[in-house]
């Protein structure tokens, strides 16, 4: 990924929601891999995205 607003994002969440989550955050955003570990307690899962913006398609290069 390339560009200046990239940033990470952590969600904690139930392991069932892993997927759907992801899917989400890819919809809204340009997204990496993501990496997936256990909570301390071991109930739920952190889920760490590295994001960027969607490039601009809009003709004056602003986003909406």
């Amino acid at each position: 990924m390339s560009g200046s607003a990239v940033f990470e994002i952590r969600v904690i969440c139930d392991p069932d929601d892993t997927d759907t989550v992801t899917r989400a955050l890819a919809n809204a955003f340009r997204t990496g891999t993501p990496r997936a570990y256990p909570t301390r307690d071991g109930m739920r899962t952190r889920l760490y995205l590295t994001a960027d913006h969607h490039p601009d398609t809009t003709a004056e290069g602003t986003n909406p």
